[in-house]
């Protein structure tokens, strides 16, 4: 019996990570494909797969100490939340600027150009999965067709 619930958490674990994989890969083909455009070729994807890791990790770190350092400092909690998002966007930025070999801007557009696709493709597989599964509901905050 003990051995059987053990399975089933390895089962878990691992349907998990499985799960962690591929959405990860997922989300690393928008920035792929607009950093490929915004670099004129040069990116490749496990660049951008690379980015799409340390990002979010940039990201929440500067966003946190940020937000703990100047609520600490200031107190005001709006203030302090645009400011922490602002920084930890512009970290992400960083990010993709390192990550890429590019400037400021074009970072700027790599990540908005991802954000473009990701919605599409979004749009895409929610469409195409309520066509194939009537009545599932939607993965993305859009409305279905």
């Amino acid at each position: 019996m003990l051995l059987q619930g053990v399975a089933d958490v390895a089962l878990v674990v691992i349907a998990l990570l499985v799960g962690l994989l591929i959405l990860w890969i997922l989300v690393s083909i928008p920035v792929w494909l607009a950093a490929k455009f915004l670099t004129l070729g040069k990116a490749r994807f496990t660049r951008a797969m690379l980015v799409t890791a340390v990002g979010p990790a940039i990201y929440a770190i500067v966003f946190l100490i940020s937000g703990f350092v100047l609520s600490v400092t200031i107190g005001e909690q709006y203030f302090v939340a645009a400011v922490s998002f602002i920084l930890a966007f512009i970290a992400w930025i960083g990010v993709f600027k390192i990550g890429f070999d590019t400037g400021w801007l074009r970072a700027l557009g790599i990540a908005i150009l991802a954000t473009v696709v990701f919605v599409v493709i979004g749009a895409i597989v929610t469409v195409a999965l309520q066509a194939l599964v009537p009545n599932v509901p939607p993965i993305t905050p859009f409305p279905s067709f």
